[in-house]
């Protein structure tokens, strides 16, 4: 496995972490996930050298932080806890951001008076008393939209007090992230991007590169599409992310063999490399410019030692190359 730095705390992560999204369940992943198998999931990242696990209140409205702060106890030395703040279903404070979210609704709120209530919550859940990497889920919101100089002065108070060790950001744009660094120093951005959705290539991945902040990539295996494992004829219930074209169109079953056969035409790759897609899909995004960290997310224990397998794969440039050629032929999904 390879570590990178994050921020000036002298934290190395692995360039595999475990995203846990999944963890916290619910309707938007159609089949719950079982608890003590997330915990072994966990248990087995740790055991192959993945060491940063990122979290957030909003995932199973505190019940992937619990699970993580279950896995972990007894080896908090050993990891990276990154989590957020920012989605907040306790009142209407903030901005309404979803309706009917697993039947809450949801608010965007960066307000440091719910920031504040925020962390000591996520600190019981983990059960820890300070979390290595604290990020802004999602930036504020009209009708209330939090100065960022208001949000950074409280997690800057937060960092004095010892309870954060580095700050960062997600689903910013870059004008959003060059706000936020102009009140304190920003350690990472969390972004969307796979092989699928290369939109921050042409801003965010750069400009991070430049500036010395690690990007945390999320749904860079899409949801499990990329694997290979999602065929033509499986079905999606209506709350499920995956049956949402506008997140994710490429789901759509109209569009699903065109992705399948690009897959299937790597089977030369995954021989050559001894990996599974799911590795190879990993190994191509964390070798792209300005990618450091690439978080993917794990139901069970052989899915999360699949993951944490792709942390010493590296690939040749002629094949990135292909693999990128592969994807731009496929066009635009229907």
């Amino acid at each position: 496995m390879k570590y990178l730095k994050v921020g000036n705390s002298g934290m190395e992560a692995s360039v595999v972490g475990l995203g846990t999204w999944v963890t916290g369940g619910g309707q938007v992943w159609g089949t719950d996930p079982d608890d003590s198998e997330s915990v072994r999931a966990i248990h087995a990242s740790l055991d192959n050298g993945v060491n940063l696990i990122d979290t957030a209140p909003a995932y199973g409205f505190g019940r992937s932080e619990e699970v993580v702060g279950r896995a972990v106890r007894g080896r908090r030395d050993k990891v990276i806890l990154a989590t957020k703040c920012g989605l907040w279903w306790q009142d209407s404070r903030g901005s309404l951001f979803v309706e009917d979210f697993d039947g809450k609704a949801l608010y965007r709120s960066v307000r440091p008076d719910t920031i504040r209530i925020e962390i000591e919550e996520s600190l019981r859940r983990l059960g820890t008393d300070y979390i290595d990497l604290y990020q802004v889920h999602w930036p504020a919101i009209e009708p209330e939209k939090t100065p960022i100089e208001d949000t950074m002065d409280c997690l800057n108070q937060l960092k004095d007090q010892g309870k954060i060790r580095e700050i960062g950001v997600s689903n910013v744009s870059l004008d959003e992230l060059k706000e936020y660094m102009r009140w304190g120093a920003i350690a990472s951005d969390q972004l969307r991007y796979s092989m699928l959705f290369q939109a921050p290539e042409t801003d965010l991945l750069p400009f991070c590169a430049g500036n010395s902040i690690v990007t945390l990539t999320y749904m860079s295996l899409e949801q499990g599409l990329l694997t290979g494992k999602v065929g033509v004829d499986r079905d999606f219930g209506e709350a499920e992310w995956r049956s949402n074209a506008d997140w994710n169109p490429w789901f759509k079953k109209v569009n699903r063999p065109r992705i399948l056969a690009m897959l299937s035409g790597w089977k030369d790759l995954t021989e050559r490399y001894e990996c599974t897609l799911a590795q190879l899909t990993i190994a191509w995004t964390a070798a792209q410019p300005g990618v450091t960290h690439v978080l993917c997310g794990a139901r069970t224990a052989q899915q999360a030692l699949d993951n944490a397998g792709s942390g010493c794969l590296v690939l040749d440039a002629a094949d990135l190359t292909r693999i990128r050629n592969d994807v731009r032929t496929l066009g635009q999904p229907h």
